[in-house]
């Protein structure tokens, strides 16, 4: 009997869990369906994929050899398919996105809603986890793009530049700074209390690294897991907290909250869009790339993205420029 894609797709299910029950709820199958086929693969390869430890299945140097090309297999099939049923004349079908923190809340809301109301017969699904998780789910092939605030660590996956996000100290219009339109190093930095993320957080090692020995003079008075925590925090009063610009547009735009840039110091980072090298560009993916570099180089990169009533500008441009193509 051949084995089929169901196999392998069990198989590599296994060989990510280590387990036969994790895998058979990823895939909505029972334990016995599962071992059943992967028994069966084994039988049909001659011998074991695995070496049991207590309850967990390792592979061995069989099953290393066969993950990535089992991998390689199914994603073939999965282009095969996308070639061959999608609908070239139109803009159609269902993408999966992932998404970094800052961008996955406060950029692709908009900006996937805008497309969709171009292109009423896509769909576009989209979640939010942190970098490494992003890009795992694009290297699996469970998300088709990803968009992150960072360089990426896998070989399999290509990272195309977008645009630059600036961090900015975030002040409450009624803060003792509130009168000034830069923030000066060491002098401000002695005389405000900070509202910081949480130990781990991208943001907050990015700020530290850029105030380099300056760092120490840090007064942190409280800190906050979640950027809408921090912002009302700050909006209250207690202190100054560095932040993405992409994060307090409407904040700043209300006049409830104001931003200054640090004197002398870079605050950029670069965001990126990673795919798969292997993962054939269908026609939806396409469109949805275009409609994400037109805007963002309409915006200059320095445009307010999260901003719904910037964003009806650029769309107004974004139209424009597809008309004169």
């Amino acid at each position: 009997m051949a084995i089929t894609f169901r196999q392998l797709e069990i198989f590599i299910a296994v060989a990510e869990t280590q387990q036969v029950t994790r895998a058979s709820k990823d895939l909505f199958l029972t334990q016995s369906a599962v071992s059943m086929s992967l028994g069966e693969l084994e039988n049909q390869l001659g011998g074991p994929l695995f070496d049991r430890h207590g309850r967990s299945l390792l592979l061995n140097d069989r099953g290393r050899y066969l993950l990535p090309l089992a991998k390689g297999i199914l994603y073939q099939v999965i282009n095969v398919e996308s070639m061959l049923t999608e609908q070239r004349d139109t803009v159609a079908g269902s993408l999966e996105i992932v998404a970094s923190s800052t961008i996955g809340n406060y950029v692709l809301p908009y900006l996937v809603g805008a497309f969709m109301r171009l292109h009423p017969e896509a769909h576009i699904n989209m979640l939010v986890v942190n970098t490494l998780h992003a890009e795992e789910l694009v290297k699996k092939g469970e998300a088709d793009l990803g968009f992150v605030e960072g360089g990426i660590s896998v070989d399999t996956l290509r990272a195309t530049p977008w645009f630059e996000d600036e961090l900015a100290i975030i002040i409450s219009p009624t803060h003792k700074l509130g009168q000034k339109e830069t923030f000066s190093i060491p002098d401000d930095l002695r005389q405000t209390n900070w509202v910081m993320r949480e130990e781990g957080s991208g943001t907050a090692q990015i700020f530290r690294e850029k105030l380099g020995r300056h760092a120490d003079l840090l007064k942190v008075v409280t800190k906050m897991g979640h950027t809408e925590a921090i912002k009302k925090a700050v909006e209250s009063g207690i202190g100054a907290a560095c932040l993405s610009q992409l994060t307090v547009c409407r904040e700043t735009e209300q006049g409830w909250l104001k931003y200054l840039p640090i004197e002398g110091v870079d605050m950029r980072r670069q965001l990126y869009i990673i795919q798969h090298r292997e993962k054939v560009v269908t026609r939806l993916m396409e469109e949805f790339l275009s409609f994400c570099e037109v805007i963002t180089q309409l915006g200059l990169g320095h445009e307010c993205l999260s901003s719904p009533w910037k964003l009806q500008t650029l769309l107004a441009q974004y139209s424009i420029a597809k008309k004169e193509e």
